[in-house]
């Protein structure tokens, strides 16, 4: 039997150094931030957000198949739903609109195509070109398949025929490592610190911990309280005696 490896507490940053670490970023990559801080997203389901899981005028975010959860009865087991921050908002609404005009232009050359799960697309095999199920982050260039398979119909037998990708998550790691550097924050910083900070910054304007725990999509509401004990407020919440002085 392997030895459990000891719990650790999360790296939480301070809300002036979240300021810092978003004002060093710019773009797609702010966007992103800006979900997994404002929403509690995990970094994965940022990646595979569709379009039509963000809701504009009920502010809110559908996720799908989160890791584990169970937090929402009303729905299958793995999803759950968060808020939209309303600060990003127009930016990402900007954002799917370059989007949608991307789509449009693949669809117009013959692919506008998106991975879609093996049992909805036999159900449904028109739906992979549908716009309400284009990733959010696209990537770049679409992935074609190799060389030597382009002669029989263009298809890559691992992953159908060419489509776009979400981007990858190396992207917004690399950001944020850069900015890490340009906001001269000396903690190691990567994309789930963002999600600690969202939860510790609920907790610490008062929110219950229940909500919280069901926007994380936490299974058990003893990880979510790991928390409770990196909140800005010293040991236990005691205040020091050579603060009595």
């Amino acid at each position: 039997m392997r030895a459990k490896r000891p719990q650790r507490l999360p790296v939480v940053l301070s809300r002036a150094e979240v300021g810092a670490l978003l004002a060093a970023l710019d773009g797609v990559s702010w966007i992103m931030a800006m979900l997994l801080y404002g929403a509690g997203l995990r970094l994965r389901e940022c990646l595979r957000l569709r379009v039509k899981d963000v809701d504009f005028d009920r502010n809110e975010i559908l996720v799908r198949e989160g890791k584990g959860n169970k937090a929402c009865p009303e729905l299958s087991r793995r999803d759950r739903v968060t808020l939209l921050p309303a600060s990003v908002r127009e930016p990402l609404a900007a954002h799917l609109e370059r989007v949608r005009a991307l789509h449009q232009r693949d669809l117009t050359a013959g692919f506008g195509r998106v991975q879609l799960p093996d049992a909805l697309a036999r159900k449904y095999p028109n739906a992979s070109r549908e716009w309400g199920w284009q990733w959010v982050v696209l990537a770049s260039r679409i992935c074609a398949p190799p060389l030597k398979l382009r002669s029989a119909g263009g298809r890559d037998p691992r992953y159908g025929p060419p489509q776009r990708f979400h981007i990858h998550e190396s992207v917004l790691q690399k950001a944020i490592h850069a900015a890490t550097r340009k906001a001269r924050i000396a903690k190691p910083v990567g994309p789930h610190t963002l999600r600690h900070c969202f939860a510790t910054d609920l907790l610490a304007a008062g929110y219950d911990i229940r909500t919280v725990q069901k926007l994380l999509g936490h299974k058990d509401v003893a990880t979510t309280m790991i928390y409770t004990h990196v909140l800005n407020r010293g040991g236990h919440g005691v205040v020091s005696p050579a603060d009595r002085l």
